[in-house]
């Protein structure tokens, strides 16, 4: 069985005393004192503090995978950031039970940043700005959304901002099309509950390998995994070291990345898994926290879903090599599909793990473009969701010309420090948030190299949840 793991591309893991304690270690241009500190759920805190302290405090939220309290993405960027003057802090959320810790993180944020408001730092903060890495970026984009004058603003790196609903839903889609393509209807995809959920989920990972690995053999079987596949939004531009992006009508070079990208070799770095076993580990996670499956197939139109995908060329183009009937495999995908949701357990994701788009202070999101864990066309949903609570002026979204989930520079991560903090010093964006300003400001901090570009995100497949700002609705 694979082992539950800690996920250190996404998360920092820093070594924490009890109680509240403070330790100076040196730095390249500055120092800095340490401090830890718990919180009334069990959970713990980190802060670092740098001599001088500019007045702006950056509250960290760490990506999945981790228990212990990060205050920062990376040493690299941590270290950077205290030369610049900048505080650090974040906690840990609540270790105990899921790692999808949604129910306890906003809150434990929000302690955090009173402990060390009182604490920690000599006075209070002239600016406060949440920053968020994956799971941390939802977390940071939902603390954006419940400030109530305690944030000045935000910035989100490849975060999960399309909210947990909507990605267990559109894997769900993905996952249930190559079962019910490719295997007959005979992996467990949901309810992982109980004793045996843990060893449950990483079954039926291995299973949906083995049958990929199986179909990647024949035309049939790679047009049914290019249509499987483009469902979950994976991305056609393979992870692997070395790869490159497939030309635009070079359709089985498309499937072939994105069958890489979801069955393949981790990339460096990260937990020796394939992405799919990172999906169906992580939904039995979510389950566990919910109290129950929160995620369904039931009432699904996979055939709208196929006509609104991006990814439809591709997928007509590889039936059609085929000789298959994509319109009949969709009618059977959609009359079929009897996945029903937990209504708790739907309620529970709503309420603590999606967002509304209210923004009540600006935000800047960064994402790469070829992200095998967070599909960088999440971005869209979320500008559309924020575009509908009219809250559009305090979003900028900015891209990144790269694989990898979280697979940002230092320099990257400071500039887009240094644009959130104009717009929160100024009032107005400018053009802080474009391409040439992130580059020239992450040259300018000497920190390595930049790749950010113009960028415009595919629409999100399966689009299916309770709050749809394309179309309005009920689940």
């Amino acid at each position: 069985m694979i082992g539950r793991w800690t996920f250190a591309a996404l998360a920092v893991s820093v070594a924490i005393g009890l109680g509240l304690t403070a330790a100076s270690s040196g730095a390249t241009t500055t120092t800095s004192s340490h401090y830890t500190g718990t919180l009334p759920d069990g959970g713990s805190w980190i802060a670092d503090v740098p001599t001088p302290w500019n007045g702006t405090l950056l509250l960290y939220s760490h990506g999945y995978g981790s228990t212990t309290p990060a205050d920062s993405p990376d040493p690299g960027s941590q270290q950077d950031l205290l030369n610049e003057g900048y505080a650090l802090a974040g906690s840990s959320y609540d270790p105990n039970g899921s790692l999808w810790q949604l129910g306890s993180a906003v809150r434990d944020q929000f302690e955090t940043l009173s402990d060390v408001e009182h604490t920690v730092l000599p006075h209070r903060p002239t600016d406060v700005i949440a920053v968020g890495t994956s799971m941390g970026g939802l977390i940071s984009s939902l603390e954006s959304e419940q400030a109530y004058g305690r944030l000045d603003g935000s910035l989100t790196t490849c975060g999960i901002v399309a909210g947990g609903l909507q990605l267990g839903n559109y894997q769900l889609d993905g996952e249930y099309a190559l079962d019910h393509l490719l295997a007959g209807d005979s992996i467990k995809l949901v309810n992982f509950t109980g004793s045996t959920g843990a060893a449950d989920s990483d079954n039926s990972a291995l299973e949906m390998g083995t049958v990929a690995a199986a179909a990647q053999n024949t035309a049939a079987g790679q047009a049914r995994l290019a249509l499987a596949l483009s469902l979950m939004n994976t991305t056609t531009w393979a992870v692997q070291p070395g790869a490159t992006p497939p030309a635009p009508n070079d359709h089985a070079a498309q499937e072939l990345g994105q069958y890489n990208t979801m069955f393949g070799p981790p990339p460096p770095g990260f937990p020796p898994l394939t992405v799919m076993e990172f999906v169906e580990t992580g939904r039995q996670q979510i389950e566990l926290a919910a109290g129950g499956n929160p995620n369904w197939t039931v009432g699904v139109n996979f055939q709208r879903l196929v006509d609104e995908s991006p990814y439809k060329p591709e997928i007509e183009a590889l039936y059609h090599a085929a000789h298959l009937n994509l319109n009949a495999d969709l009618h059977s995908l959609t009359r079929s599909a009897n996945i029903k949701a937990s209504d708790r357990a739907v309620a529970w994701m709503v309420r603590t793990s999606d967002n509304t788009g209210r923004l009540q202070v600006p935000e800047l999101d960064m994402h790469t473009i070829a992200d095998q864990l967070v599909p960088v066309q999440q971005e869209n949903y979320y500008r559309n969701t924020v575009a509908f609570a009219g809250r559009s002026e305090l979003l900028r979204q900015a891209y990144v010309d790269r694989q990898v989930h979280c697979n940002f520079t230092p320099s990257e991560i400071v500039a887009g420090v240094h644009a959130i903090q104009h717009r929160v010093d100024t009032g107005r964006w400018d053009s802080v948030w474009t391409p040439a300003a992130l580059n020239a400001s992450a040259t300018a901090s000497g920190l390595g190299p930049s790749a950010f570009i113009p960028y415009e995100p595919a629409r999100l497949s399966g689009v299916n949840g309770p709050f749809n700002p394309f179309r309005q609705g009920t689940w």
